[in-house]
């Protein structure tokens, strides 16, 4: 009778054991998974930053002003133009001539 005591005294505090384990890890994951949305979050916000940089640096009126001011190109004269293709059919009978 003392030995069926003893092991499941044993099997008791193993079990114990076990869901302080457990639990320990599933704190410890669940304090990951919080850093790692919260760094989630902060890659969105910059990549908002980013996507707003871009859109600003590639703007028409700066690439022109830079265009003018650092290469020194001008729009060309209205005789330089020259219109291309305008005689030619649509192979798409849909499309204008």
């Amino acid at each position: 009778m003392i030995r069926v005591d003893a092991f499941l005294v044993a099997l008791v505090v193993s079990s114990a054991l076990g869901v302080v384990a457990s639990q320990h890890q599933a704190r410890k994951l669940f304090s990951e998974l919080e850093r790692e949305h919260a760094r989630a979050q902060g890659l969105e916000v910059e990549w908002g930053q980013l996507q707003l940089e871009q859109s600003t640096w590639a703007a028409h009126a700066r690439v022109e002003k830079i265009a003018r001011e650092r290469i020194g190109m001008r729009p060309p004269a209205p005789g330089q133009v020259l219109t291309v293709g305008g005689g030619h059919e649509s192979a798409d009978p849909g499309l204008p001539k």
